[in-house]
């Protein structure tokens, strides 16, 4: 298979919601395509309206494997009303809450994904808390605090199977990114220290680490 995708796949992706540029994008899809040769689920952390899932449930359907995708589709911090990220057209007229899930599902039905993609709806650590499958790749790209990037981190990525992926985004080491990409790099920077993965790519804000099978992802619970 190859590691760029098809053109009406990434214009399915470009045509979706989202922020992730085709950069970025294209490095998920072939670490997806990577990954999905151990023959295990792809899994990502933060869904949103599934622009990033497009990818991996295409890269997942070449492998014969599941995308699966975790969010609870009420919106991360940046992207609640008043802030930068924040799309009027995702606001529930009812609730007056962001429910991204309309989006999500509309998403992968116009790319024709549907039935390639398990979509877990839920908070992050309790949808870990009852997982016990290895993964080929983790993909976080949830909430940008400290608590929510530590949580995704600590729940996923010792799932990831020896020679799998975990790919981080919104990794931005400058201190002005405090709200946008720190966190992410802290939880990037921990799982390099912690001697279970190995970094293979870089692209934009985006991390590829590979699972070397030293050390353990999360470590003494003195370091978390």
């Amino acid at each position: 298979m190859s590691t760029a995708p098809k053109p009406e796949i990434l214009a399915a992706f470009e045509a979706a919601k989202g922020f992730m540029p085709v950069d970025e994008g294209l490095a998920l899809y072939a670490a997806a395509v990577e990954a999905g040769r151990l023959g295990l689920p792809l899994l990502e952390v933060g869904t949103y309206c599934g622009r990033s899932t497009i990818l991996l449930a295409d890269a997942a359907r070449a492998a014969g494997v599941t995308a699966v995708t975790v969010d609870h589709h009420r919106g991360s911090e940046e992207q609640q009303p008043g802030w930068e990220y924040h799309d009027p057209e995702t606001v529930d007229p009812e609730l007056g809450l962001m429910d991204t899930l309309p989006a999500f599902r509309r998403t992968l039905h116009r790319a024709g994904l549907e039935e390639h993609v398990v979509a877990l709806v839920g908070r992050s650590p309790q949808i870990a808390a009852l997982w016990n499958t290895p993964v080929g790749l983790v993909f976080i790209d949830g909430g940008h605090t400290d608590e929510h990037a530590r949580a995704d981190y600590e729940g996923w990525a010792p799932w990831v199977a020896p020679d799998g992926l975990l790919v981080i985004h919104d990794v931005f080491p400058d201190p002005a990114d405090e709200f946008t990409g720190q966190a992410p790099y802290r939880v990037y920077l921990r799982a390099l220290e912690s001697g279970a993965f190995t970094e293979v790519g870089v692209a934009g804000s985006m991390r590829v680490l590979r699972r070397t099978g030293a050390g353990h992802p999360v470590g003494s619970p003195a370091a978390r």
